[in-house]
């Protein structure tokens, strides 16, 4: 076998200069305000799971649409085994207008809906050139087929025990570990993926075996632990304790590259929308400046001298 390697030597020139050109990695905003905390870019595998019913969907296919609003030069592919572009658009059209999902389900519209639904429409429409939705089979092949024909930035997997790797495996768990490892090398390749996933129940706090948020942690990912390994950040989506049932919390369980960080969210079921409860965090500090002040401090750090031990503490 030939190996294959990099010295840090030859490295270190071009982190050198990654570090002090001031430009942050690409990410793509999934929504305003603490939504856009949560890091999605090229590269990257956004792990999201949540029990049955507990809008797993709804957030993710919210999350896409105002990543392409936000980001105008972005496609996306979402691939969902279980709803049909039109109800997944339905959703999204009962979100923008503000108009009850039932509603627009059933098809009961009046006319003193048409301003609304307009204004919606106005808003999806420019999108549509940059959103494909997969058809069958839902397997990883046609997902990569159909991501390098569409030329996605961005993948939406839902959910992930039902997409089929390509080969033949042992059992479920060794075809999610499949799975996840062919994830991980499309987001080398340049592309966000985005992954939902079931979870499994816990006991609570009675020893009753539940999905109560107290109990979830990254053991809950349901048949394999190459999930909560392969994925960058991972986030569980949890309903509160609270009278209306609109409370809940994006827990984050795992962050690559920083610290873990809830979300408090108001799930408004009826629209199939998802709001911060936060406040926005603020202008990002002068890249410029970053720059400057980085240079600085890399000119005044004085290289070690040759008697300076490893010292490993």
């Amino acid at each position: 076998m030939t190996a294959n390697y990099i010295c840090a030597a030859d490295a270190l020139a071009g982190w050198r200069d990654d570090v002090l050109s001031g430009k942050p990695p690409t990410l793509f905003p999934l929504g305003t305000g603490e939504l856009s905390r949560i890091e999605c870019g090229p590269g990257a595998v956004l792990l999201l799971g949540g029990a049955p019913g507990a809008g797993k969907s709804a957030f993710t296919m919210q999350a896409v649409v105002d990543a392409l609003r936000l980001t105008p030069d972005l496609r996306a592919v979402v691939c969902n085994v279980e709803m049909s572009p039109a109800a997944l658009l339905d959703r999204q059209l009962a979100r923008l207008s503000g108009i009850d999902l039932t509603l627009i389900r059933y098809r009961r519209l009046a006319a003193d809906h048409a301003d609304r639904i307009d204004q919606a429409m106005n808003t999806l429409d420019p999108l549509a050139e940059r959103l494909a939705f997969v058809r069958p089979p839902f397997d990883l092949a046609n997902v990569a087929a159909t991501a390098d024909a569409f030329d996605a930035r961005l993948l939406l997997l839902d959910y992930l025990q039902r997409i089929s790797p390509p080969g033949e495996h042992g059992d479920k768990r060794g075809a999610v570990n499949a799975t996840m490892d062919y994830l991980r090398q499309f987001a080398d390749n340049e592309t966000a993926v985005v992954v939902v996933s079931a979870i499994g129940r816990t006991k609570d706090g009675k020893g009753r075996s539940s999905y109560s948020g107290d109990g979830l942690n990254l053991a809950s990912f349901r048949e394999s632990s190459e999930l909560e390994f392969g994925c960058d950040d991972a986030f569980i989506l949890t309903p509160d304790d609270d009278d209306q049932g609109h409370a809940v919390t994006l827990r984050h369980l795992k962050s690559r590259h920083g610290e873990c960080r809830d979300i408090a969210l108001t799930f408004d079921r009826k629209h199939q929308r998802f709001t911060s409860n936060g406040s926005d965090q603020g202008p990002r500090p002068d890249q410029g400046k970053l720059k400057s002040v980085l240079a600085a401090l890399w000119a005044r750090t004085p290289p070690a001298a040759d008697d300076e031990g490893g010292d490993d503490e």
